[in-house]
């Protein structure tokens, strides 16, 4: 069988497989099936600083608090309850499985909640990912501050810890390409994901509600990620995961040609279970053996923008028949 291997934050991982933060890595059972389907790593579920703010104001609600000393020491007693079970599960899951587990954090500031950043090191875990995304409504902020938001969130957590960072982000950027460049300036960070999935509302129309639209991804929805890999790998010295619409092994061989060192996979995993993960892998070494590549070294990165001959084909955003062959 080819050789798998790859490096991604500094992490050896047995294949670039990477389950994603979703509700299946957040037990120690999943997270021990998906080790033993061969998952190269989990990134647990995340833990939101909304919920934590969430939880802690509902508890503040439910006991109708007077005086200033009891809502200090519930505020503090939620967000403490909050961590410690994060904790827990960082802890029982290193010691479940030899795979890297790296933890999550769904922020949207740079409040107290960092400090927590150091717990999570002690804890023993081998990475952390902070899935920075929000939705740009507010009419008052600027795209720079958004920016700035972000920088601030990766300043204070890298001030905490000394774990490999990766950063989780969408494509609502004016300039992604001067963001992901940006990111590389400061050097605190050795990652970022491409790009997160985002809830999606709908509207029933018997029921005349909204509802959630389609949270699982479908198998065409890698292209953009595949797009903005191809374009920027070569000029960060980051990492690069992408994520989003990959169901099959023959889709992490593409992101992996355009110069990504890992992938991460949910949505395929609730559809089709944790078998799916060989299924992918052994697409991977069929494909590998057929071209007569033994390690992914010796093709990653090969059709990046910079590598081949019509570095257009990733740039274009209008159809046109000459570039996309399309009729």
């Amino acid at each position: 069988m080819a050789d798998l291997q790859v490096n991604y934050l500094g992490l050896n991982l047995r294949n670039p497989l990477i389950a994603a933060s979703c509700g299946l890595t957040n037990n120690i059972d999943s997270i021990k099936k998906l080790a033993a389907a061969g998952i190269g790593a989990v990134v647990l579920k995340s833990l939101f600083e909304e919920q934590i703010l969430f939880h802690t104001h509902q508890k503040i609600a439910e006991n109708k608090l007077d005086y200033p000393e009891a809502y200090d020491y519930i505020k503090n007693y939620s967000r403490i309850n909050e961590i410690e079970q994060y904790l827990t599960l960082i802890i029982q899951a290193k010691k479940a499985v030899s795979i890297p587990v790296i933890a999550s954090i769904n922020c949207i500031s740079s409040s107290e909640w960092v400090s927590f950043a150091g717990d999570i090191e002690q804890a023993g875990a081998d990475a952390l990912e902070l899935n920075i995304m929000t939705l740009p409504t507010d009419s008052k902020i600027s795209s720079s501050d958004i920016e700035n938001r972000m920088f601030d969130i990766i300043d204070k957590v890298r001030s905490k810890t000394k774990l490999p960072l990766a950063i989780k982000i969408s494509n609502h950027y004016t300039s992604l390409s001067y963001i992901l460049t940006k990111l590389d300036w400061n050097k605190l960070i050795q990652g970022v994901v491409l790009f997160n999935r985002q809830y999606m509302p709908d509207i029933d129309l018997d029921k005349m509600k909204i509802v959630a639209g389609n949270v699982f991804s479908n198998s065409s929805d890698y292209h953009e990620s595949l797009r903005w890999i191809a374009i920027m790998s070569d000029k960060l010295n980051y990492d690069l995961a992408a994520t989003t619409g990959i169901w099959d092994g023959k889709t992490v061989i593409k992101q992996l040609l355009v110069g990504a060192k890992a992938v991460q996979i949910s949505s395929v995993l609730y559809k089709k279970g944790v078998s799916v993960i060989g299924e992918m892998l052994n697409e991977m070494d069929q494909w590998m053996q057929s071209k007569g590549y033994q390690k992914i070294s010796q093709f990653a990165g090969s059709m990046s923008m910079q590598n081949i001959e019509s570095p257009a084909a990733f740039e274009r955003i209008q159809f046109m028949r000459y570039f996309s062959q399309i009729e």
